[in-house]
């Protein structure tokens, strides 16, 4: 297991913003960060990353936690495979204690997988540079698309052998298990026997989104009627080709930047283009265009730049996923390049700038380019006009956005030369169907409001007292190390003021009257505090944001995110008294309040005595003057609190 030390240096060195930043586009808002959820589908942000307490959380989907939570939920890592990828992130050495079988069987799960494809990438790199075999067909064929060397490296380029086990041999004499050759589809088993998935072909290994080589898309060289052309590696545990884009890895950071995505087809298309010096570049990875492809760009941008070759059949085939695109409420622009050029030779016939000036001056606007395409084909063909219009309808739509919409609708009236009213007709027609597909919500109007709820008014829960003692916790984690100022009276002519922090005056007060948290995580929190008052030790945010407790971490992310950030309302002269003015008010009005439900409870169970002892006809009269006491110290309480108790 890795060390307590070597955990300390990787919490203390990974920065949130740059862990999310590698996957999320974030954007700054006040302290915070923003960006669209990674974890759920959503089209407006609701991600908040806190740089100043190094934690994350979802509004929408509810997750949250710290660096190391982020890295386990978004690739699916076990704890310990989270630490080393930050630790390998940020160049820190790995300090282990003795492993344990159990830690040894959870690292070879997915990690054995990704261990393979590596030594299979550089298998294929070593066969493509060292090899003759490898030099005159594997790395003469990249010459001739005029891939440069720093190219090939780049994008990790490879040649596999034309011999039936090349690969399969080296892996098994290197110790690789024939079971994971298998699951990555390297190697192809036929009851007793195995030869190599991707002979005789040049490789393009496919990186996720950390990247790791996940899979591998091949094209044959040699003239062969019956072998696909290209063939790309099965579905496993590290790989599920719906969900990657192709060059994602080499691409996002310049997307985020660019503030644009160019989908171009294939590989070729894709390297050419970030040779050219146009990096924000992606292919779908050897499938149509899909919903999770597309989820993916739009973490990073919300401009999508399709680049077409001049081929009609093949814009035709791919109109469904723009559509798809436009599902999503991402912006599209088509480019289509001229006739006999694809992205890949035009990005080699041209410098950057020329490319560059191209796309942009040749991008259309998706409907309008699809409208005057399908134009050309119904010439004056009644008929085939109306089926037109009624696929442009159905196109506008799928736009989320109805100021968009409205936007098309009056543009495509123009362009087809039909009355707008009767667009708008088809169109509202459309949408009534797809409201009608979706079922209405089972949850009642309690859920549609408990977001606006405030805690004065909400309704008794199962446990009464949760509110208060999430109010409690949520001061200690925020406010914790804060001073408070009370005057104590030295005699009774003189007082001077004394200091405590927020922690202690907290613990105090509630151990006194010895009370108790029913929330079992609450607790726990309360507990660690309570350890620091006794050990006069300070209170440190990251400490419990760190915690070796996984519910800690995720409660502790829950609070210490707000869902709302005041607008800077001081830079137009209108001052807002924020919650750290006035902590004491804030920490007395917790303290009370939980004493209030503390007292009510008790008052419950002295009333329950009094009613036994009545039964029984015992004397009451020391338990009516403990309900009177209750209800006199309750009385004064709320009158702090400005409440009425019953």
């Amino acid at each position: 297991m890795i060390k307590k030390e070597t955990i300390d240096v990787i919490m203390d060195t990974a920065r949130i913003e740059e862990v999310v930043g590698d996957f999320v586009n974030l954007k700054r808002r006040g302290t915070n960060l923003l960006g669209l959820c990674p974890f759920h589908n959503e089209k407006t942000p609701s991600f908040n990353v806190s740089p100043i307490r190094g934690i994350y959380k979802c509004f929408g989907c509810g997750k949250a936690g710290n660096s190391v939570n982020f890295i386990m939920d978004h690739e699916h890592y076990s704890y310990p495979e989270a630490l080393r990828y930050l630790a390998e992130k940020y160049n820190i050495a790995i300090e282990e204690d003795e492993k344990t079988p159990e830690f040894n069987q959870e690292q070879l799960q997915r990690e054995s997988l990704l261990i393979t494809t590596e030594f299979a990438r550089k298998f294929f790199s070593r066969q493509l540079h060292e090899t003759e075999e490898g030099k005159s067909i594997g790395l003469s064929y990249f010459y001739e698309r005029e891939f440069t060397d720093a190219t090939i490296e780049k994008f990790q380029l490879g040649y596999s052998p034309e011999a039936w086990r090349a690969f399969t041999d080296e892996a098994l004499a290197n110790g690789y298990l024939k079971e994971n050759l298998e699951k990555t589809g390297l190697t192809v088993i036929n009851e007793d026997k195995m030869f190599d998935r991707f002979r005789g072909r040049v490789m393009f290994p496919i990186h996720n989104i950390t990247g790791k080589v996940i899979a591998f898309g091949a094209r044959i060289l040699k003239t062969d009627a019956k072998a696909a052309k290209y063939l790309n590696s099965p579905e496993s545990d590290i790989y599920h080709k719906s969900k990657i884009s192709y060059g994602i890895y080499f691409a996002k950071k310049s997307i985020i930047a660019k503030d644009e995505c160019f989908l171009v087809e294939g590989y070729t298309d894709v390297i050419s283009m970030h040779q050219a010096g146009i990096e924000n570049v992606v292919a779908s990875s050897g499938t149509s265009l899909t919903v999770e492809q597309i989820r993916l760009i739009g973490r990073y941008t919300k401009n999508i730049t399709v680049l077409y070759d001049g081929d009609p059949a093949g814009i035709k085939a791919s109109i469904r996923g723009i559509d798809l695109i436009l599902e999503e409420g991402l912006n599209v622009k088509v480019v289509l390049f001229p006739d006999g050029d694809d992205p890949d030779s035009f990005a080699r016939k041209h410098s950057t700038y020329e490319v560059a000036d191209y796309i942009k001056e040749s991008a259309q606007d998706f409907i309008r380019f699809k409208t005057s395409l399908l134009l050309k084909e119904v010439a004056n063909d009644p008929v085939r006009k109306a089926g037109l219009i009624r696929d442009i309808v159905e196109t506008i739509a799928k736009i989320p956005d109805p100021i968009l919409r409205e936007t098309y609708t009056r543009e495509c009236s123009v362009l087809m030369e039909i009355n707008e009213q009767t667009l708008i007709s088809e169109l509202n027609k459309i949408l009534r169907k797809e409201v009608f597909k979706f079922p209405k919500p089972e949850s009642g109007i309690e859920e549609l409001l408990s977001d606006v709820l405030t805690p004065d008014h909400q309704a008794p829960d199962l446990n009464p007292s949760e509110y208060q003692e999430a109010d409690i916790i949520r001061l200690l984690l925020t406010y914790g190390e804060e001073d408070l100022y009370f005057i104590e009276p030295i005699n009774e002519r003189e007082s001077h003021e004394v200091t405590e922090k927020v922690k202690s005056f907290i613990v105090h007060e509630l151990n006194m009257d010895e009370i108790s948290f029913e929330h079992p995580v609450y607790a726990k929190i309360y507990k660690e505090f309570e350890n620091m008052v006794h050990q006069e030790a300070a209170y440190q945010s990251q400490y419990i944001v760190n915690h070796d407790d996984q519910e800690i971490r995720q409660l502790a992310a829950d609070i210490l995110t707000p869902k709302y950030q005041l607008a800077d309302w001081n830079s137009r002269n209108v001052f807002i008294k924020e919650e750290i003015s006035r902590v004491k008010h804030a920490a007395l009005s917790a303290v009370y309040s939980i004493k209030i439900k503390h007292l009510h409870k008790l008052s419950l169970q002295n009333r329950e005595a009094i009613r036994e002892a009545e039964s029984k006809n015992e004397d009451i009269d020391d338990l009516i003057k403990i309900q009177m006491q209750y209800d006199e110290i309750k009385i004064k309480l709320a009158e702090y609190l400005g409440i009425v108790v019953q």
